[in-house]
């Protein structure tokens, strides 16, 4: 029978590079054991013993630590934190992605620099920033004051502060999308006479809409969490300037070890659905762009 070249160049081509790739069982046992056991002790043991000691005491002592005022501001501060933050970071790294992208303008490589800011900032640096401007002392301090307006050691802050540290991470999903996509489909639509909006909405956006929920996801998981810049800003202030990573810390100083560890499995909680969710959009996207579908 013959064989043709192209065809046998790539048998001989994918048989070398399964070989090269295959390795004997106990190497691939050893590999996948190492793994299972950096994960059991830097991954489940330390959150099964989150919950371990928040029901240490029984569920009764659990439940009544979300009864308490304090946590509960706790809890609320934190969530509007992530509500005003997602939204504004949605709008800006959009509208960030569709300038780099699409454009050619003075600036662009400095726009990427500081979109890239609070990634290689510390947060509790980017903290003392807003105290540097806001702050009482700082560059606006006195007119604030003068205004009796209050930024720093109060809700305004941690909201900017949470903002700072959580911009990045929607640009950063739709910057590559769409360099990969490339501006051919947007300039069609734009010479088939769509307005700017119009091709964003019906031809940008379904194209890369799962890596903005991505985007979204690790941007809301990040303001929920975010303990640096906001423990700089916030003054720790209970009841009023606490976010749930603060709450958290303050009862673990005062060895109130259940509360501590019942406002900490919540936290926990939420990551492990932000984690199910950015499980799900990946599965998602990737089954949109499988040849099959």
């Amino acid at each position: 029978m013959l064989t043709h070249p192209h065809l046998a160049s790539h048998d001989l081509a994918a048989g070398a590079t399964q070989r090269a790739t295959a390795e004997p069982a106990w190497i691939r046992r050893l590999l996948v054991g190492a793994a299972l056991v950096f994960l059991t002790l830097f991954l489940f043991v330390p959150l099964l013993s989150v919950f371990f000691h928040a029901l240490a005491k029984g569920i009764g002592p659990y439940l009544a630590t979300f009864q308490d005022p304090v946590t509960l501001s706790s809890i609320e501060l934190t969530l509007v934190a992530a509500v005003i933050a997602v939204p504004l970071n949605l709008v800006f790294g959009v509208a960030a992605s569709w300038a780099i992208t699409k454009f050619d303008f003075w600036g662009k490589n400095l726009l990427i620099t500081l979109i890239d800011l609070p990634f290689s900032v510390s947060p509790v640096i980017s903290g003392l920033i807003y105290v540097l401007i806001f702050g009482a002392q700082g560059w606006f301090g006195p007119w604030l004051m003068d205004h009796e307006i209050k930024v720093i050691f109060a809700v305004p802050g941690i909201v900017l502060a949470t903002i700072f540290v959580t911009f990045p991470f929607v640009a950063r999903e739709l910057i590559p999308l769409m360099e990969a996509q490339g501006k051919t489909e947007e300039e069609a639509a734009l010479v088939l006479g769509a307005s700017g909006w119009q091709t964003f909405r019906r031809v940008t956006l379904p194209k890369v809409k799962w890596g903005l929920l991505y985007g979204v996801i690790l941007c809301n998981a990040r303001a929920m969490g975010e303990f640096g810049a906001v423990s700089v800003v916030s003054g720790h202030i209970r009841g009023l300037t606490n976010t749930m990573p603060l709450h958290i810390e303050i009862l673990y100083n005062e060895y109130n070890f259940v509360a501590a560890f019942s406002v900490a499995s919540l936290l926990t909680l939420l990551a492990l659905v932000t984690l199910a969710l950015k499980s799900w959009v990946e599965w998602k996207a990737a089954a949109i762009a499988s040849p099959e579908n």
